[in-house]
């Protein structure tokens, strides 16, 4: 083969012959499938903690503030979690790399000019 600059004859693939060729796009965003398994995880994780709050108060009657304070944070849970598993992710700050000419410089070849007449 020649070095660079070739064409490529041949088609790019993954491991095996019949797969496509993986593609990296390093700028794109997380799949829709991806940011909704992450969200569910997530509401999951949280209301997993009502449930010990719950059974901790009913272990602690006894002691009532503790009780109490375990339902009073357990209340909240629910909307909580509902909030943070509905958020979405947040964008990343892009710079934007943008050619600028600069103005003040001038051409220095010669132009061809044509006169109409």
């Amino acid at each position: 083969m020649e070095a660079g600059g070739g064409a490529v004859n041949a088609p790019a693939h993954g491991p095996e012959p019949r797969e496509p060729a993986p593609v990296l796009i390093t700028e794109a965003a997380p799949s829709y499938e991806d940011q909704l398994a992450k969200r569910k995880r997530k509401y999951i994780i949280m209301m997993s903690f009502r449930i010990p709050c719950l059974i901790l108060a009913g272990i602690f009657y006894e002691t009532w503030w503790l009780a109490l304070a375990l339902i009073a944070i357990s209340i909240p849970l629910p909307w909580i979690a509902v909030l943070i598993a509905n958020d979405r992710p947040p964008r990343k700050s892009e710079k934007v790399n943008r050619y600028q000419a600069e103005p003040t410089r001038i051409e220095s070849s010669g132009h061809q000019v044509i006169d109409g007449g």
